[in-house]
């Protein structure tokens, strides 16, 4: 699931989560490690601009700070990054960073990269935002070096260029995984030729089989033998009958009701889904993620 509270655009965000903090982000990420989540998620915005704020908001936790927080209070969920905006920053600082997440949490980052999309976060940080998508292809490549086995690692491309500097920790997994966010054409062909994992951004339900099938024939047409993790985000879910407007579009009912229409998702060939609860309260959220744990994720296989 994706963190409440971490990121609050109003295009997700409950009205609770304006007052909320830390403990309320410790509280469920526990509840979420008890009842069986695969991962925590988290967003990467530096700064947000006047003219997406009102829309945006600007309360994006930095990623690395939020998950190292969590993984310091749960002991078996994975971490997340959905996605680090890899290009604002030099794959060194970047591998500096997420390997030290992975030493401290006993190798349970996955790395979820993407393109960004707001071009003052690039100027800003003087980075070219038209080319951000070939800055991604590149930082990929140079990360996947860097988060490798070697302490002194090197990468020789148009973006950048480095040897002969070392960095440690090194990540407490032998190959951390990266997984490639959005549903462009260039992220799909990105994630299928340098991903490890694919996470659609938004895509409904009945383009997934398309964009799939396109990203099958992409690795095998490059001679990809390695299995690849295809994600998807469900519609938003809320467990039982609400006696209050949860949106026209959020999955509602019984359990059984619920699993039976998430397990489509399954036959379309996803591995993983992310969910997102409604809620008017951490308590409410909790009780959630708790139900959905005992009830749902067993109907699930």
């Amino acid at each position: 699931m994706q963190l409440p509270v971490q990121s609050q655009s109003t295009i997700y965000a409950e009205p609770w989560e304006a007052a909320a903090g830390p403990a309320d982000l410790v509280a469920i990420a526990r509840a979420a490690e008890r009842a069986g989540f695969a991962y925590l998620a988290a967003c990467d915005h530096v700064a947000i601009p006047r003219r997406l704020a009102e829309a945006m908001s600007t309360v994006w936790y930095d990623p690395v700070a939020t998950l190292a927080h969590l993984a310091a209070v749960t002991e078996r969920v994975r971490l997340l990054s959905h996605v680090a905006v890899v290009g604002l920053r030099h794959p060194l600082l970047t591998a500096k960073q997420y390997a030290t997440l992975d030493h401290l949490s006993g190798g349970r980052l996955i790395l979820g990269v993407g393109a960004g999309h707001v071009r003052e976060e690039f100027e800003v940080l003087g980075v070219d935002f038209g080319q951000r998508g070939a800055v991604l292809d590149e930082a990929v490549d140079a990360l996947r070096a860097a988060l490798g086995p070697d302490e002194f690692p090197s990468h020789h491309g148009k973006f950048y260029d480095f040897e002969g500097l070392g960095q440690r920790p090194r990540p407490a997994q032998e190959r951390v995984p990266v997984w490639v966010g959005g549903s462009s054409p260039a992220a799909v062909r990105r994630a299928a030729l340098k991903g490890d994992g694919w996470l659609p951004q938004g895509d409904p339900r009945d383009r997934l089989p398309a964009q799939i099938a396109r990203l099958r024939r992409l690795r095998e047409e490059a001679g990809i033998e390695e299995p690849i993790t295809v994600g998807a985000i469900t519609e938003p879910l809320y467990l039982g009958t609400p006696d209050w407007a949860v949106g026209r579009r959020t999955l509602t009912g019984a359990p059984e009701a619920v699993a039976e229409s998430l397990r489509a998702y399954g036959a379309l060939g996803v591995h993983q889904i992310q969910v997102r609860f409604r809620s008017r309260s951490r308590a409410e959220l909790i009780d959630q993620i708790e139900a959905f744990g005992a009830d749902v994720a067993p109907r699930l296989t």
